[in-house]
């Protein structure tokens, strides 16, 4: 799939990524224009509280240095226009008697109120709030003032009922609501607009890393991510995908190769058995002649079915199928059945077997003689007649180890290096006719990996070569 295709059934990243910024951006800069509206709003208020509160004192104290109510009912001009707002509300009365003065434009009905008492000061808490029709709020006190002086004969008690309508706080509000709408939709385009361009350019090493890694195909494997000039980020990512590479491209040229050595190596019985086939068929045979070649036929098959086998038993070890029951060996014991079993190859050869053998080995019994089999058997192949194979086995609280060692020729570093790969056979072996398929030292080695230990190769001195297997100790098995 390309990447037209990809971006035809979803979103792109930069997309996704800006609007997930967008809708962050709308989030808080909405929020925040609430919070500055209900800051606003109480602002507002507060300022109108303080307005109502600080006229109707003001009433109150005007009140009180008239000599009788008349004087106010002769001049309500004064008292109407002493409140701000043309809709404000200005109501004086004498308790339980009609308005003698009255100015109440929108005709608001006073909710219930206790008057404030004469002496008390009025205060926001002692406000009432109320809603016009159109959803204006109004703010409401009552209080009682005196008119005149105490003690003389005109002295009165007179009801203050004032109202503040908060008109102009409505009107500023609705503005400035619409004026956060219209900053929030802004930021958000202008915020849509920059980040979707900064990530298109942020991710413009990721779309070259994308072009790039679509070259690379199994004709390609060689071929890898540019790691110069990119962001850190990606750089680390760069880094490890090309590791990842390298250990495909490895183990595509080892599948490679374990294939056409796996052809190649099946190749040849199959051949001689279809070769000895049709030439016992180009004729008539006698029974002896038949029975010899079901006897080489049956020899060649069994070379098939070990080598099938010893790939059943790779695959199994590489993935990790088998289970390995370990328990404690006698070196020393073990050790002396596997000389005595290949002691009369080994004099076929004039070769024999020293043994400095002690300790014991936590291991599965089975896949340790096949191990230590395979090793000592290799020596006698492959290593000069008429000399000796030293076997030794050591062991401590780190573990045990087994060696074999014995003289050859093969003992280079080119060869050593590869003795553990599959199908791997040095030069003298595949001169020479043997029964090896060259998958011995790999199982050796994938029965080490089992143990969890390790098989090594080296040359301790010219024209030696020695083989050691390193099985850990039980508590870490």
């Amino acid at each position: 799939m390309n990447a037209s295709a990809a971006r035809a059934r979803g979103w792109t990243l930069a997309a996704r990524v800006t609007a997930l910024f967008s809708l962050l951006t709308f989030l808080v800069v909405t929020g925040l224009g609430l919070y500055l509206n209900q800051a606003a709003t109480e602002s507002l208020e507060l300022r109108a509280d303080q307005a109502l509160t600080g006229r109707v004192e003001h009433f109150r104290n005007l009140m009180h240095d008239l000599y009788n109510v008349e004087q106010m009912e002769q001049r309500p001009a004064l008292f109407e226009s002493m409140m701000g707002n043309e809709q404000d509300v200005r109501i004086f009365r004498r308790h339980g008697e009609a308005p003698f003065i009255q100015s109440n434009p929108d005709h608001l009905t006073p909710p219930e109120m206790e008057p404030i008492p004469v002496g008390t000061p009025v205060t926001s808490a002692d406000l009432f709030t109320s809603t016009r029709a159109d959803g204006v709020r109004v703010r409401w006190v009552a209080a009682l003032a005196d008119v005149g002086k105490p003690g003389s004969g005109n002295h009165d008690t007179v009801e203050i009922v004032a109202a503040y309508v908060m008109v102009q706080e409505a009107r500023m509000m609705r503005t400035y609501r619409w004026r956060i709408a219209g900053a929030a939709a802004g930021a958000v385009l202008i915020t849509a607009l920059l980040g979707f361009l900064l990530l298109r350019r942020g991710l413009r090493p990721l779309e070259d890393m994308s072009r790039r890694a679509a070259q690379i195909t199994p004709d390609h494997l060689s071929m890898r991510l540019e790691q110069d000039g990119m962001p850190e980020e990606l750089r680390r990512a760069a880094l490890s995908l090309n590791a990842m590479l390298d250990r495909l491209e490895a183990g595509y040229e080892h599948l490679e190769q374990f294939s056409g050595d796996l052809a190649h190596e099946i190749r040849t019985p199959i051949n001689v058995l279809m070769g000895q086939s049709q030439v016992a068929l180009g004729q008539p045979r006698s029974p002896e002649e038949y029975e010899q070649l079901l006897e080489s036929n049956v020899e060649e098959l069994q070379r098939i079915s070990r080598i099938v086998e010893n790939i059943m038993f790779l695959a199994q070890a590489d993935h990790a199928t088998l289970a390995v029951d370990c328990a404690p060996l006698d070196l020393a014991a073990e050790l002396g059945k596997i000389a005595d079993y290949f002691e009369g190859i080994a004099d076929e050869r004039g070769m024999h077997f020293t043994l400095d053998t002690q300790g014991e080995c936590w291991a599965n019994l089975i896949m340790w003689r096949r191990a230590v089999n395979n090793l000592v058997i290799n020596a006698v192949r492959y290593g000069e007649a008429d000399t000796e194979v030293r076997i030794l086995s050591r062991s401590d609280r780190n573990g045990s180890s087994i060696v074999v060692e014995n003289r050859s020729l093969d003992a280079t570093p080119h060869t050593m290096a590869r003795m553990f790969d599959r199908f791997y056979r040095g030069d003298r072996s595949r001169s020479a006719f043997t029964e090896s398929n060259g998958l011995g030292l790999a199982i050796v080695k994938a029965i080490m990996s089992l143990h969890r230990g390790t098989a090594t190769v080296e040359c301790p001195q010219p024209g030696w070569i020695r083989f050691t297997l390193s099985f850990p100790p039980a508590a870490d098995q």
